[in-house]
This record gives structure tokens, C-alpha cells and sequence, in this order.
């Protein structure tokens, strides 16, 4: 990154429509604050912003995060990969046909 392309916070505020022009014309604009790394502005091309996919956690990964139990499962090996069948209770608590939701 150039010299001309790093910006105090001051001078990026008063010439804020030129830091965009820059930045839409494919060169990233750094702004600091006291000297050190603040923003990046980017262009929206540059700029892909993907949601992580959410992950549902296993009770394994719980345990291994956990500063309570942390070492509770030392020398236990998880099997990530068995899935577990959940039974359904509505059939147990409830009575009718829950077959239209399978």
C-alpha cells in the first residue's frame, strides 16, 4: 500500500468523497487513528462479505471448550462422525398422526 493511500482520521473525514473515489477505482484506502491501523475502505467488488455457515456444536466440542470440565475428557476418543437417531416424544406425550411432518 502507498503512502497516498494511508489516511489520518482527520484528513479522511475532510476529503472522505476522494478516499471513495480512490476505493471504487480498486485501490484500498487505509485509515489510522493516532498512527495506528484503524479501517480499510474498499470498493464493493473487492469486498465479498460471506456469512459463516452456522454450525450446530457437538456436546464433545462443549466439553473440550468448557473451562469447567477441560481435561474431563482426557484420553476419551469422540467419534464426530456416529450421528445420533433423536426419538421422537411427541409420539410418547401425544396422541395423533405426526406422519405429515416426516
Amino acid at each position: 500500500m502507498k503512502n497516498s493511500d494511508i489516511w489520518k482520521l482527520q484528513d479522511a473525514k475532510a476529503r472522505f468523497s476522494e478516499v471513495v473515489r480512490k476505493a471504487r477505482a480498486g485501490s484500498p484506502q487505509k485509515v489510522t487513528i493516532h498512527g495506528k491501523d484503524a479501517v480499510v475502505v474498499l470498493d464493493c467488488e473487492t469486498f465479498e462479505y460471506q456469512r459463516k455457515p452456522r454450525r450446530i456444536p457437538t456436546m464433545a466440542e462443549f466439553v473440550e471448550r468448557s473451562k469447567k470440565y477441560r481435561g474431563a475428557a482426557e484420553g476419551i476418543e469422540f467419534d464426530r462422525r456416529a450421528g445420533m437417531t433423536m426419538r421422537d416424544k411427541r409420539r410418547e406425550i401425544f396422541d395423533g398422526d405426526f406422519s405429515d411432518e416426516d
